[in-house]
Order: C-alpha cells, then sequence, then structure tokens
C-alpha cells in the first residue's frame, strides 16, 4: 500500500490499534519488535492490540524476517496486512459510458465489466443500474456480498468529499446535490440481497485517475498532477501523497478556465478551454467537416485509425491545453504531469508539450515528466478501491469498527 501520506503514531500508551495497523501496511513497522521501538509501547501492550486485529481477520503472520543479533537466535515473524478478509466494488463514470470492477484491498481486479451508462438520464436510472452490476460482478468473481466492505465511486464533476454530492456539475445534469451515497448503497442491498450501511465514497474522476496513477506507478512523487481530456477536461493532483481538492471540491476544473474563444461551453459560459480543447468540442468541429464524431470516444476510435483531420485537431487541442497548463505547471511544480482520458495520445500530447515548454518557465519544467497513463481504462477503478481502502482503515476508523465487531 504504497503512495499514501505517512501519518503521525503517537508515542506511548496513547498509540491505538489502528496506528498499529498504520504502521504495518505502510512497511514502517512490520514486526512485533519494530512496533515497540515506534511506539514505545511494552510488548505486552502491542499483543494486546495485534491480537485485536487478529481476530478482526486484519492481519496475518508472514515469513520469519532476518535475525538481528550477531549471536543468531530465531528469526522475528513479520506481520502482514491480511488483504483477502474483504473485497471493494469499484465504478467510474463518464458522459456515456461506465467502468465497475471487484477488487482486492491491495487493489488487484477480480472482475471486471464495461458499458453504455448515459448520465444524462439522471443519477436514479444510472446507479441503479450500477447495483445490477455489482451484483454480476460479484458471481462472476465468484464472491458473497457481504465480502464487500466498501464502495468507491468515481464521477466526471466537482464533489463535496464531506457528502459525497456533485456540485454544480456543467456536464451531468439532475445529479446536482443528489444522494449519491445512499442511493449506490441502496441499489446495492437491492440487487445483491446484502444488509443496509455499506460505506460509500464518491470523488471527481480525475482526483481517483491521478490517485490510482501515482499510488501505483509514481508512489515517491511528491507532487503529481493528472489532466483527463475526454468530453470535459479536468485535471486531479496529488500532494505529499493525498489528493487535493481546495475547500469543497472544486481544484482541478481547468476545463472553465476562460482562453478567449467565443465557443459556448456546456457549464452556460463562452470561451471555456473544454469548449474547444475537449474531445467533445474535437467531435463537434469533425462533425461540421462531415466526420462521424459524436463523442470523445469516438475521437479517440478515429485517432487509433489515424485519421488525418482528428490528429490534426488533436494536437490543435493539444496546445490549447499546454498554454493552459503553461499555468498549473509553474504554480504546482510537479514532478510528474500525466496526460489521461480519450485524446491522450501521441498527436494531443505533442501539442501539449509545444506550448507547455514554450510558456512555462524553464525552472518548473526543468524535472517534469510528461506521460501518459499507465492504468489506462483501469486507473480510476484502482483510485475509487485506494479511496475506500484508507477510508476505512484509517487509525480513526479502525477503532470505530474494532468496537463494533466487539473486539
Amino acid at each position: 500500500m504504497t503512495g499514501r501520506a505517512d501519518r503521525t503514531v503517537r508515542a506511548g500508551n496513547q498509540a491505538t490499534a489502528g496506528e498499529l495497523l498504520e504502521l504495518v501496511r505502510s512497511g514502517r513497522a512490520t514486526t512485533r519488535g519494530a512496533l515497540q521501538q515506534a511506539t514505545g509501547l511494552s510488548r505486552a501492550t502491542v499483543g494486546q492490540r495485534l491480537d485485536r486485529l487478529f481476530r478482526a481477520g486484519w492481519l496475518r503472520e508472514g515469513a520469519g524476517g532476518p535475525v538481528d543479533s550477531p549471536l543468531g537466535g530465531r528469526p522475528s515473524i513479520t506481520l502482514e496486512f491480511d488483504d483477502a478478509h474483504a473485497i471493494v466494488l469499484a465504478a467510474d463514470l463518464d458522459t456515456r459510458h461506465g467502468r465497475a470492477a471487484v477488487l482486492t484491498l491491495t487493489g488487484e481486479i477480480l472482475a471486471e465489466q464495461s458499458g453504455l451508462l448515459v448520465i444524462d438520464e439522471g443519477p436514479e436510472a444510472v446507479l441503479g443500474e450500477l447495483g445490477r452490476w455489482f451484483a454480476d460482478l460479484l458471481v462472476k468473481a465468484g464472491k458473497p456480498a457481504d465480502a464487500v466492505c466498501g464502495i468507491g465511486l468515481a464521477v466526471p464533476g466537482p464533489v463535496d468529499s464531506d457528502t459525497g454530492r456533485v456540485v454544480q456539475p456543467p456536464i451531468m445534469p439532475g445529479w446536482d446535490g443528489y444522494d449519491i451515497r445512499g442511493r449506490l448503497g441502496r441499489a446495492f442491498a437491492e440487487h445483491t440481497g446484502a444488509g443496509p450501511g455499506v460505506p460509500v465514497r464518491v470523488d471527481n474522476d480525475a482526483n481517483l485517475m491521478a490517485y490510482g496513477e501515482q499510488r501505483t506507478g509514481y508512489p515517491d512523487c511528491s507532487a503529481f498532477a493528472l489532466v483527463k481530456v475526454s468530453t470535459g477536461i479536468g485535471a486531479g493532483m496529488v500532494v505529499g501523497g493525498t489528493i487535493y481538492r481546495g475547500i469543497d471540491g472544486g481544484a482541478g476544473d481547468i476545463g472553465h478556465i476562460r482562453v478567449g474563444a467565443d465557443a459556448l461551453c456546456r457549464c452556460g459560459s463562452y470561451g471555456c478551454l473544454a469548449a474547444v480543447a475537449s474531445g467533445g468540442a474535437v467531435a463537434r468541429r469533425l462533425a461540421e467537416s462531415g466526420v462521424a464524431a459524436a463523442s470523445g470516444s469516438d475521437v479517440r476510435d478515429l485517432l487509433t485509425s489515424g485519421h488525418p483531420e482528428a490528429m490534426a485537431l488533436a494536437r490543435e487541442a493539444g496546445r490549447q491545453v499546454g498554454d493552459v497548463l503553461a499555468t498549473v505547471v509553474t504554480l504546482l511544480n510537479p514532478g510528474v504531469l500525466m496526460i489521461a482520458g480519450d485524446l491522450a495520445g501521441t498527436p494531443f500530447l505533442t501539442g501539449v508539450r509545444e506550448l507547455l515548454y514554450q510558456r512555462a518557465l524553464p525552472r518548473s519544467t526543468a524535472h517534469l515528466d510528461v506521460v501518459t497513463s499507465r492504468l489506462g481504462e483501469r486507473a480510476g477503478l484502482v483510485g475509487a478501491g485506494a479511496l475506500v481502502v484508507e477510508y476505512l482503515y484509517a487509525p480513526e476508523r479502525v477503532e470505530e469498527r474494532l468496537a463494533a465487531l466487539g473486539v
């Protein structure tokens, strides 16, 4: 479980079972002796708190570690987070397409499904269908519903992370302020027969893509930025191992930065970056010239086939996005800038680099890697699963859950 921000563990008798689990999961202390050293707890107290974690099924003993003493002796028994005791469900919604999966607690995908899910049909219908997908996926993975410890959902709009509700989403009509957590939890229970109360976490898709990519591919990068260019344009940032959301979930909404054009955006304003450089904007320009394209995914297919006009327009869009990213890079000074989404190919990336390196100060780009996605269409799923795990196994929540289990 790399890529997390290290949490402070209290010394002395204040260190909890949840904080011991955090030390084991992060790899900072993986033996009883190391836990004693890290916390200052006595051997007996460490044993008592570990016993609670063993009884919950969250820890297991691994192979013996090296013998530290030059006099020899028995090797220390290592402690490991038991990722087999539960599973996570995750889904990633785009404007016309959805993807869902069953994942282990360490992010391995056990079963996966994708298909048509139209955001414009509204949250009631879309989330109800996701509940049915989850039921089918559990059968496919051979897992019972009661093994699910949480559900993660990525959506293409700004999210208030405290409530899980989207806030004035430009491309999600009918979703503003809707109780996504409640409806998805009910849909899961209706289709699987599971009991109520399965935790649901919701975040912006670019945020979760960035989180998944940073954790799996760039765990040592302390400032990581991802730009998703599909039907719309959004950015996700992971700073110090934590998603940076701003004060109410609005960070990274670069698609609505004004760039001086006169094109009408779906948000109702003129001149937004998304109105001229998103996959939807490129599709519209292709359609105006007689090419069959209605969405960012259509543009992606044209780019894959080497369509010359699509490639030229993608490069032009990349230059427009690169011009804006010069400011983003100067402000954030990331080590990695990842381009993802429907347009994330060579023509678009070439355009981004042309303007980014031309407009940004050399100091801001000297140690910058501009790359494309490693996880591809699975990035949002991996990030959504990680969001759930980090929420459920945070030290303070571990204590609450252990108490609820009676251990």
